[in-house]
């Protein structure tokens, strides 16, 4: 279950290890590489660029779009330990170039967000009926945030980072967002 108070990571030490192993295979243009870090990670980068886009087909189109741009660039990555960084960096900029070309805001409709967390299988009963909670009282920076720190894993000075923005401001939207999330559970 999620956890909104700690700070550990889905994807830990090892698993930095295994997915820079498969960026090492990638730029080698490995393509079965591509196709088993894609399976490792498709889950949190569609949910980030979900969060982002607010629309299931375009966070679609970020997700593919993203495994394009790691086969073309994994030559070029440096290992630094955090391989979901520099991939949830590749989402992010592609959903706001998205975003720019579009042009446009869409809510997420309650029956994607539903569908897509039961697709997810690592997300139980509970974790689903939070996120859709977030979904429906969070506002998009705090969305963003929880989306990366609960389903991504990532640490809060790796969002801070990601999101340009100082980690004492991630940590006090995460915070508050949590406040939102436990006065909403409280309600239901």
């Amino acid at each position: 279950m999620i956890t909104p108070t700690t700070s550990s990571t889905k994807y830990g030490v090892d698993d930095a290890h295994e997915l820079e192993a498969l960026l090492a295979r990638i730029a080698k243009e490995d393509k079965a590489a591509l196709g088993e870090l894609y399976e490792r990670t498709k889950a949190a980068i569609y949910g980030f660029a979900l969060s982002m886009s607010h629309s299931p087909a375009d966070a679609e189109d970020v997700l593919q779009d993203t495994y394009i741009a790691v086969y073309s660039a994994a030559a070029n990555y440096v290992s630094r330990g955090k391989p979901m960084a520099w991939l949830m960096t590749i989402a992010k900029n592609l959903a706001k170039m998205r975003l720019r070309a579009v042009k446009k805001h869409l809510d997420i409709a309650e029956e994607d967000w539903g569908r897509y967390l039961t697709s997810v299988p690592d997300v139980s009963a509970d974790e689903r009926m939070l996120l859709q909670v977030a979904m429906k009282v969070l506002s998009d920076e705090q969305q963003q945030i929880v989306m990366l720190h609960a389903v991504a894993g990532m640490k809060h000075r790796e969002i801070a980072r990601l999101l340009d923005m100082p980690t004492a401001t991630v940590l006090s939207k995460y915070s508050r967002a949590i406040k939102k999330l436990r006065i909403a559970m409280e309600a239901e």
